[in-house]
């Protein structure tokens, strides 16, 4: 990694900015060359660009798709790590590790256990988890924006108290980025914000808008797997007006392939 792409994404947090997520090396070749300033892995694209549900890709995998990703890129990349490598604060910091030699500028890591039966990690693992993380984040010899994510409302649990009084922690242990997805309007992301002094992410859902999330006080905007279902919802849409209508209008919106053949063979000579 470029000994300046930690330092140029802490940057960015300074004012608000979007953070778009792509899969795959051509969307994060397509996002960059849009004029993004930082890119962000998304679990849930890869897996399902890989025909597999959303937790299903195991640590060492995702770490080299992440390294692939953020070496196909001149940006700055964040990666969404899941839980990480493991349940244990060990290896929470054996992750930061991990995610620092694959290249990627920064990551997050969950307070969610990927396990349905009991989603979210008691109080006091979930603030030993991030601890280690920072711990080891600092160690690094080049800069390295660690994100922790409380998970309680993409679980389910809509107990905003608990998710504030995780994030306050999460900051007090040293979190660089604080993140709660799943909020599911201003106010509450307002609420968030207000609570702590660290830099928000929040998870943009149709209804919200940058100016809004700004005055809320978000400083990271990301959305997740949301591009990577629209890709595959347009799919879908052309597969089945294909089938039931017998049409192919779909080709009307699709990208001009001299676009993305000029885009891709440029990047080509360039690596």
């Amino acid at each position: 990694m470029d000994a300046d792409k930690g330092a140029r994404f802490r940057a960015l947090h300074e004012t608000t900015f979007v953070i778009p997520n792509p899969w795959d090396i051509g969307t994060a070749r397509l996002l960059e060359s849009l004029g993004y300033r930082a890119l962000a892995t998304t679990s849930a694209g890869y897996a399902f660009s890989r025909g597999l549900a959303d937790g299903a890709v195991g640590f060492q995998d995702m770490i080299a798709h992440c390294r692939e990703l953020a070496a196909a890129v001149d940006v700055p990349v964040s990666a969404d790590l899941e839980k990480g490598k493991g349940d244990s604060a060990e290896s929470a910091a054996e992750t930061i590790f991990a995610a620092e030699a694959a290249g990627l500028a920064g990551c997050s890591i969950e307070d969610s256990t990927g396990d349905p039966s009991s989603p979210i990690y008691d109080f006091s693992l979930a603030v030993e988890r991030v601890q280690a993380a920072v711990e080891a984040a600092r160690a690094l010899k080049r800069d390295f924006v660690f994100t922790a994510r409380a998970e309680n409302f993409l679980w389910g649990i809509k107990d905003l108290d608990d998710t504030i009084r995780r994030l306050q922690a999460f900051e007090k242990a040293g979190a660089d980025v604080l993140y709660a997805p799943g909020l599911a309007d201003v106010e509450t992301v307002k609420a968030v914000c207000s609570s702590v002094s660290r830099p928000v992410n929040v998870l943009a859902i149709a209804g919200f808008t940058v100016d809004a999330l700004r005055g809320a006080g978000a400083k990271r905007i990301s959305v997740g797997s949301k591009l990577s279902t629209a890709a595959f919802g347009a799919v879908r849409r052309a597969a089945l007006e294909m089938l039931e209508q017998g049409t192919f209008e779909y080709a009307r919106d699709a990208m001009p392939f001299g676009d993305l053949q000029n885009l891709f063979a440029k990047r080509g000579n360039q690596a």
